[in-house]
């Protein structure tokens, strides 16, 4: 059977989600898309109600680690593990992969969301983002990123132009 039949619900056969029109085996063995911009709040204890639709695309527990550009990056655990893995098969004689490495995962923190789907965001990676109350969290695809608000809406005004004029340089010609 393999990684794609992996989401499967208990006691569902392959040849029985090889049948149902809504299986797809690729789409299903790709990580979950996080996806939209949400404003929660930081509470008093540093805690982070997660976003509704990122519950249960998060799994069983999420990693907070240092982001680029004064955010804070929040990975489904094994997103992380990925990550992880492929920062590691760098050569410890690489300077820069040392100190990336060493950036990155000494910020991260492991996290299971409570019963409310709230995670801690830990002082050291509140304070890297300058994180206070007032935020924002944005899907990015296969993590979501923990921004101070108006640090994003600064960052999302200055980027704008420039979105639009790299779009071809990014994304591949795609014939519709």
């Amino acid at each position: 059977m393999g990684d794609a039949f992996a989401s499967a619900q208990p006691g569902t056969s392959a040849a029985e989600m090889g049948s149902d029109p809504a299986f797809d085996p690729i789409e299903d063995t790709l990580p979950p898309l996080l996806l939209g911009t949400y404003t929660p709040k930081i509470d008093a204890k540093g805690r982070l109600a997660l976003p509704a639709k990122f519950r249960t695309l998060l799994g069983r527990g999420v990693v907070l680690a240092r982001g680029q550009e004064r955010c804070v990056y929040l990975l489904p655990f094994r997103e992380f593990r990925r990550m992880a893995a492929q920062i590691q098969r760098t050569s410890v004689s690489n300077r820069e992969a040392r100190e990336y490495s060493r950036v990155f995962m000494s910020g991260a923190s492991d996290q299971v969301p409570d019963k409310q789907g709230r995670v801690l965001v830990p002082q050291l990676l509140r304070t890297y983002a300058r994180l206070k109350d007032d935020i924002v969290v944005i899907g990015v695809g296969t993590r979501a990123e923990i921004w101070d608000r108006q640090t994003w809406e600064r960052y999302l005004e200055q980027k704008e132009e420039e979105y639009s004029e790299t779009a071809d340089d990014i994304l591949p010609v795609v014939d519709f």
